[in-house]
């Protein structure tokens, strides 16, 4: 600090500087306040690159994280696309599974539909050349009988005998071809068929007459065969298209339908069998449990149990039945099954111990007085027998003090207002 003094040169006042003086106080104050500024500027600095480095700390955490979620992005949508690739791949997999599935499906019924019409057209053919050869056998076995038969009413006298063989053998075939209509119109075909036959044993015995008479045994007997296998393998025809029509079985067919029926009937009476013993196994069961129930009962509540038993009898039961226990359970405890009075008080205690719980204090505090502020203002009764009631004496209550006796006439005061509203 510098010193001015005042001096006067001529009458007139001038200032003088005097040499400069240090304040130590002031020093140290100046040297406090440019070290304060100092720690203040060092603490500054401090904190800046503390928040410098948490901003720098967390910056890389935060990319740390993001290049995290950023890899679980990718490695999630790496999966999602292989899943979708697989997802393609099963569905392609499987629609091309399909698709060969159906074209072999259509190949089969194709190769199915072949062969049934292959099958057919055997059967067709079969049938054709069954037909053909039976009308071919039975015009042989014509072209056999008839001489014999020509011969055996030929007559100089008579010519026009010649042509009953051909109405022996004609009759036959027309006979043979109304059973034929008679079948396809779904008519009786059987007298056709019977008449067909006495005109053949007709013909076979005019061969055979007249083959003995004018020619060999070999010659009428084999006549006299022609005469009746001709109609017979065409009946025999005749007689295997009927039963396809009608559809009869063969007798390997009819067999093996018996052994499928016997054998359905062994499997019903097994199931039947197996059916009935787990019926016996479960009533069996079942009266055990309802004995095991009504012992469990009769010793658990011997008194509902006796007048149960009580009421099975005056009802005509001869057992006691859920019903009669529901109702000598009301008669006995008042109750219906389950319940009592000792499970009421239970339950109520356990409700008012949760109830306490819920409201933190204990369970011992709940006043069991109708009023919990209420005092017992009268002496204790005597002990043992009563005797008679207590007396009220003077002195036996405490006097209330002056607010008390305010506030008990004020409430009476209100009661007493109360009542009469």
């Amino acid at each position: 600090m510098t010193a001015t003094s005042v001096e006067k040169v001529n009458g007139t006042p001038v200032a003088s500087h005097a040499e400069p003086r240090f304040d130590p106080v002031a020093l140290a104050e100046a040297e406090a306040i440019r070290k304060r500024a100092d720690a203040e500027a060092e603490a500054l600095r401090i904190e800046a690159e503390g928040k410098a480095e948490a901003e720098k700390i967390k910056a890389a955490e935060e990319a740390r994280k993001q290049k995290i979620a950023n890899d679980k992005a990718e490695a999630r949508a790496r999966e999602e696309q292989a899943a979708r690739e697989a997802r393609i791949a099963e569905s392609n997999r499987k629609r091309a599974a399909e698709e060969r599935a159906q074209r072999e499906e259509v190949e089969e019924a194709e190769r199915d539909k072949q062969a049934e019409q292959k099958s057919q057209q055997q059967v067709a053919d079969a049938e054709d050349s069954w037909r053909f050869f039976a009308v071919a056998f039975a015009v042989m076995c014509g072209v056999v009988a008839l001489p014999v038969q020509m011969a055996a009413f030929w007559n100089d006298k008579a010519p026009w005998m010649i042509s009953a063989p051909f109405m022996l053998e004609g009759a036959a075939w027309v006979v043979l071809r109304g059973a034929t209509a008679a079948v396809a119109a779904h008519r009786p075909h059987w007298h056709f068929r019977l008449i067909a036959w006495l005109l053949a044993f007709v013909a076979a015995g005019v061969n055979l007459w007249h083959g003995l008479a004018a020619f060999d045994p070999a010659t009428a007997i084999g006549t006299a065969v022609a005469s009746i296998a001709g109609p017979g393998v065409w009946d025999l025809h005749e007689h295997g298209r009927i039963r396809k029509r009608d559809g009869k079985q063969t007798r390997r067919e009819r067999k093996a339908a018996e052994n499928g029926a016997k054998r359905l009937a062994a499997e019903k009476a097994a199931d039947e069998a197996r059916r009935k013993a787990e019926k016996e196994a479960a009533d069996k069961a079942a009266a055990e449990t309802a004995k095991r129930l009504a012992e469990t009962r009769a010793k658990e509540f011997p008194k509902v149990w006796e007048h149960a038993l009580k009421l099975a009898a005056d009802l005509g039961e001869t057992r006691v039945t859920e019903a009669i226990w529901k109702r000598a359970k009301l008669d006995v405890d008042g109750a219906l099954p389950g319940e009592s009075a000792e499970v009421f008080r239970m339950r109520n205690a356990a409700e008012a111990r949760v109830e306490a719980a819920r409201q933190k204090k204990p369970v011992n505090t709940v006043s069991k007085t109708m009023n919990a502020q209420r005092a017992n203002q009268m002496p204790r009764a005597q002990r043992g027998p009563a005797r008679k009631p207590p007396a009220r004496r003077r002195g036996d209550t405490p006097k209330y003090v002056g607010a008390a006796r305010k506030q008990a006439a004020i409430t009476a005061k209100n009661a007493a207002t109360g009542d009469a509203n």
